[in-house]
């Protein structure tokens, strides 16, 4: 890849991946709830599901997704009432997500249900898969084979979402601290739960 396409390509997708979205808001909420270390497991799955739609719209299969949207609907219906289910609950101190207020020992959530909580998110929000179909082809030549420059495009990508959602997940971890050391576990929660909420909106909508 030329050194004048990466300079224009790196600074494009890093403000788009910095920009709070759907996925930076979930590692900012597991961030806060579970630390840095147990958010990691979100973020794998989330850049498994980044990088399957990136792959997908540079060879033209979410065009055939988008045209047809039902096939969105249920993914993202049923991803996004769980994250209003786990705010809620979150809201009033219970579940998994929830910080006890009586004894704050970390949840016991499976590195399975972090993956799956964040690959679902990654590929259930039409607005990515738009952005990819608007944003990958143009810095593809499609003179050459596509193969070497999807590995090449594909892994900037995911390295610079990886770096984002780091941003966001130790932000979430400091905020937790932070509110801790107030004696502030309530609000904290409520906060959470308030971005789950948002983000199960958010997708529902989307």
């Amino acid at each position: 890849m030329e050194i004048s396409t990466l300079l224009v390509f790196i600074p494009t997708f890093f403000f788009v991946s910095i920009t709070p979205g759907m996925c930076m808001t979930l590692a900012l909420t597991m961030g806060m709830r579970f630390g840095l270390r147990k958010t990691l497991w979100m973020m794998l799955g989330e850049l498994v599901g980044v990088g399957l739609v990136a792959s997908l719209s540079a060879v033209g299969v979410a065009a055939l997704m988008l045209t047809y949207p039902a096939l969105f609907v249920v993914l993202k219906y049923a991803g996004g009432a769980y994250l209003i289910y786990l705010g809620i609950q979150m809201w009033q101190s219970k579940g998994k997500m929830a910080l006890n207020l009586a004894d704050d020992n970390p949840a016991i959530m499976s590195k399975k249900a972090f993956i799956i909580q964040g690959f679902i998110t990654a590929i259930a929000n039409p607005k990515g898969w738009a952005f990819f179909i608007a944003l990958l082809p143009p810095f593809l030549n499609y003179s050459q084979p596509l193969a070497a420059q999807l590995v090449q495009l594909i892994f900037l990508i995911l390295l610079l979402e990886f770096i984002c959602l780091l941003i966001y997940a130790g932000g979430g971890k400091s905020l937790r601290s932070f509110m801790a050391k107030s004696g502030n576990l309530e609000h904290l929660n409520r906060i959470a739960g308030t971005l789950l909420i948002g983000v199960g909106l958010w997708l529902a909508a989307s």
